[in-house]
């Protein structure tokens, strides 16, 4: 599989993040969105982190979301499932990592009424069937060995009627694999988007704030991989979203009432 170095070097980043960033100066990992003329208000906490926010906040607005129970699988330090806690006033919201390490920081630092985070695997839940009413899966699919296993779990767990919001990336020639483990899922699916101009528009807008961080929490020898890993321009990641050989896609599914 293409991904098996690059789950291998993301194993070693997000380790070696979980044990620099003392002050909780990364609160998202995601490469962010950006739609001309649609850039959302945004307090002045959540400045640094606008195209990060953006990205769940356009899969949020797909659905109603208050008083509803959530489920974030890859919920990473936990700053997407946070905001949408604070913005939609969901009843409960359990963020799910593989990393333990995240999600023992993500229950540190945040306290808010019903957010909660555990340690999981994607492919293999804890939680119970028809437990969620939203299931969040936000640039962290690219990661799991079986997608099949992991959407066969989002279908288990989401009750009748209840969201699949989901968006992520593959290279080019994943793409049509991935659409028929989509269409064999047992969800309908009612929006598709190919997001990848609003992803470099992110990147482009996102990157002199990056540049900055990396300076000041990596070490000299890791910039040229820290860079990379958050999309900044002229890196070869970058380049991948701007041709489309990876593609970005975001994905609006439901299962049935």
């Amino acid at each position: 599989m293409k991904f098996n170095l690059r789950e291998s070097l993301f194993r070693i980043w997000y380790w070696y993040v979980n044990r620099i960033d003392k002050n909780a100066e990364i609160l998202f990992m995601n490469f962010g969105y950006s739609e001309k003329g649609k850039d959302i208000a945004m307090d002045e906490q959540n400045k640094g982190d606008r195209y990060s926010i953006q990205l769940y906040h356009h899969l949020a607005v797909a659905t109603a979301i208050k008083d509803k129970d959530i489920v974030e699988i890859g919920c990473g330090r936990g700053g997407g499932l946070a905001y949408i806690v604070k913005n939609f006033a969901p009843a409960s919201a359990i963020g799910i990592d593989l990393d333990r390490q995240a999600a023992d920081f993500c229950n540190s630092h945040y306290s808010l009424d019903g957010l909660l985070f555990q340690q999981g695997d994607a492919q293999s839940l804890s939680l119970k069937d028809n437990s969620c009413d939203v299931l969040f899966n936000v640039e962290s699919s690219h990661r799991y060995p079986d997608m099949k296993s992991f959407l066969g779990e989002v279908y288990r767990i989401l009750r009748p009627g209840g969201y699949f919001l989901f968006t992520d990336f593959r290279y080019d020639s994943e793409v049509e694999d991935l659409k028929s483990d989509l269409a064999a899922s047992g969800m309908t699916i009612l929006t598709e988007r190919i997001i990848n101009k609003e992803v470099v528009a992110a990147l482009t807008m996102d990157d002199e704030r990056k540049r900055k961080l990396i300076k000041k929490l990596a070490p000299k020898f890791l910039h040229k991989i820290a860079l990379n890993f958050g999309g900044t321009v002229g890196s070869e990641t970058y380049v991948q979203f701007e041709s489309g050989k990876y593609v970005y896609f975001s994905y609006v599914m439901k299962k049935p009432d």
